[in-house]
């Protein structure tokens, strides 16, 4: 009993610390997913070059879309005229980063590595959008013309419908879809991943002595590696994967090896290779890895220096949790908003 009250306490506390971010980041999420239209990130994305890289790796930081999700997203993009160069920035830069995973980031690891890993997914994102630009972009389908609803000039992407849903574009409506999507749509695909990667790092924080850390992941290069062979084959969201990351922090792993983790991870997996070897070819795909490995190993060294040069301290807010600077029955009453909007949205 004593090991599962410790287990579950770990867990909880965890899930304290980031629920009321969460649902902060959940709601933004929803406004982007409202106010930020598609056909609007695609008209920045169609040319083959570094300003086409640039716009889409900024376009896909806040963004709340997991590694899976971004796929259709990409492809849809790609069907209205983005460039490859574009694509990969932008499936680097979604999936790694998201208005949610922001916030839970600052309340796990503090506001130094919140900041970094935005700073850094979006170098990331650029090394692996310049790297496509070494291969031709020789599949590039144009947008092509699109009917217009005659009230708002809206572009309709259905062909069967020659006008806008016009009673969604007062306030109201679109407040109550952000609410949607923010609670019910993204928690659909994200709660299963954001429970499961609760679990693990309480697991982690109570299970795992800080021995197991300093003997076989104290070197800072084998250990960035090992993060590297772990998160490029790895399906995990971009939040999930942030209590993992904190409770190996807490027993030592040094930061730069967390944060390859929360770079690929995120951004990659099994799936995303197969479609970028489909749609833009095998060479194409191994570029992406290389282009995705060399920059998140630099970023990481990087950050580790970054870390000892400002003499950064790891919070510790899984044991010391009024930290947050929020009062203790504000993360409560948040857990419990968080689980219930993760309930209601497995129901179909």
């Amino acid at each position: 009993m004593n090991i599962v009250g410790g287990f579950l306490l770990e867990t909880v506390n965890l899930f304290n610390t980031m629920s009321p971010y969460l649902l902060f980041g959940f709601f933004v999420a929803g406004l982007l997913k409202v106010f930020l239209k598609e056909d609007f990130v695609a008209r920045h994305l169609g040319t083959h070059d570094f300003m086409s890289i640039l716009k889409a790796s900024i376009f896909g930081i806040p963004l709340p879309l997991c590694s899976c999700g971004v796929i259709s997203t990409a492809l849809g993009l790609r069907k209205q005229g983005a460039s490859k160069a574009a694509i990969f920035s932008f499936m680097i830069s979604t999936p790694t980063t998201g208005a949610d995973s922001i916030f839970a980031t600052y309340a796990l690891l503090g506001g130094f590595y919140a900041g970094f890993r935005v700073f850094a997914t979006f170098v990331v994102a650029l090394i692996v959008g310049a790297a496509a630009l070494l291969i031709k972009d020789n599949n590039k389908v144009g947008q092509g013309k699109k009917d217009k609803c005659p009230h708002c000039h809206d572009e309709v992407k259905d062909e069967s419908v020659t006008a806008c849903t016009h009673e969604q574009n007062n306030l109201g409506s679109k407040l109550k879809l952000a609410f949607r999507y923010g609670f019910y749509d993204l928690l659909k695909d994200s709660g299963r991943s954001i429970l499961l990667g609760v679990l693990i790092g309480g697991a982690i924080a109570y299970f795992i002595p800080t021995t197991f850390v300093e003997n076989y992941l104290g070197n800072v290069w084998l250990s960035m590696a090992i993060m590297l062979v772990i998160g490029i084959p790895m399906y995990v969201c971009s939040t999930g994967s942030i209590p993992i990351v904190a409770a190996l922090m807490m027993k030592g792993l040094n930061p730069g090896a967390g944060f390859v983790f929360l770079i690929t991870g995120p951004a990659t997996n099994s799936v995303s290779f197969a479609v970028i070897a489909r749609e833009f070819g095998t060479k194409s795909m191994v570029l992406f890895l290389i282009s995705l490995v060399l920059g998140s190993l630099t970023m990481g060294w990087l950050f580790n220096w970054a870390w000892g040069f400002w003499n950064m301290n790891f919070p510790m807010l899984m044991r010391h949790h009024h930290m947050t600077g929020l009062p203790m029955w504000m993360n409560y009453i948040s857990s419990v908003v968080l689980l219930g909007c993760i309930l209601i949205s497995w129901k179909k």
